[in-house]
């Protein structure tokens, strides 16, 4: 089995005070598939992403990284893995410069300093934020934050990206620009999200959530064309893909 692999097999999970985040959730995703998850505001989709790479643990059911299950013995390596994309670009910049949040993980990999210095370089590169390395995070806009999160990720070099919310907060210039990034990735990516015309432009499957279950996985634009489904899931179609509300053409 390829160490790209991420499954879950009847995962389910419930908060300490009993909300029910995620139940019965099973699915399979392998090497270079683009996945969106998406579903209302309290679908399951956060709590199924932070059992992708241990941020939580199971209370049932199980979650497979490639070859291990995913345990507190195997959590270290699961997060070389996985890289983790937060909503909040602030719960990933902690550091006094951008140049030491992106080099955070490497070090911490206790990697020569030669090679931690190449890894923060291709990073900050591939963002297009090289510029940016001396500055505090403070100081940088959403969009920049946006791509220096992603960059501390990237230096941890992982097989598999997840992210949720990625365009949260960006203008429609800084949202293009990292949708193009995005889709140059060969990485396996996994997005949760409530932007969908992002989901059209970058995902080819999509797995809708609702009420903590997995309700629908197939190729997105059946999914999308499916109005019963989103209608029931308390979803509409990518505005892309709707009629003009003046002229009633598609």
């Amino acid at each position: 089995m390829s160490h790209h692999i991420v499954e879950t097999k009847d995962l389910c999970y419930a908060y300490p005070d009993g909300t029910r985040g995620i139940e019965a959730v099973t699915l399979r995703i392998t090497h270079g598939e683009s996945v969106a998850v998406i579903g209302p505001n309290g679908a399951g989709k956060s709590t199924l992403l932070l059992h992708l790479n241990g941020f939580l643990m199971p209370a049932c059911g199980s979650v497979r990284i490639g070859d291990a299950p995913l345990t507190r013995e195997t959590l270290q390596e699961a997060r070389k893995t996985v890289g983790m994309i937060f909503q909040d670009p602030d719960d990933q910049l902690f550091m006094p410069t951008i140049h030491d949040d992106v080099a955070f993980g490497p070090v911490n990999l206790s990697l020569p300093h030669d090679e931690v210095e190449k890894r923060v370089t291709d990073a900050l590169n591939r963002m297009g934020i090289a510029h940016l390395k001396d500055k505090p995070p403070y100081r940088l806009s959403a969009g920049e934050k946006r791509r220096a999160a992603i960059a501390t990720v990237l230096s941890m070099m992982p097989d598999i990206l997840v992210l949720a919310e990625p365009t949260t907060g960006l203008d429609p210039v800084g949202r293009r620009q990292l949708i193009e990034i995005l889709r140059q990735f060969t990485h396996t990516k996994i997005i949760a999200t409530h932007d969908l015309d992002l989901v059209l432009d970058l995902c080819d499957r999509t797995i809708v959530m609702h009420q903590g279950s997995v309700r629908a996985d197939r190729p997105t634009r059946e999914i999308f064309k499916d109005e019963a489904l989103l209608r029931e899931c308390g979803l509409e179609q990518p505005l892309s893909m709707q009629k003009c509300p003046v002229c009633g053409s598609g």
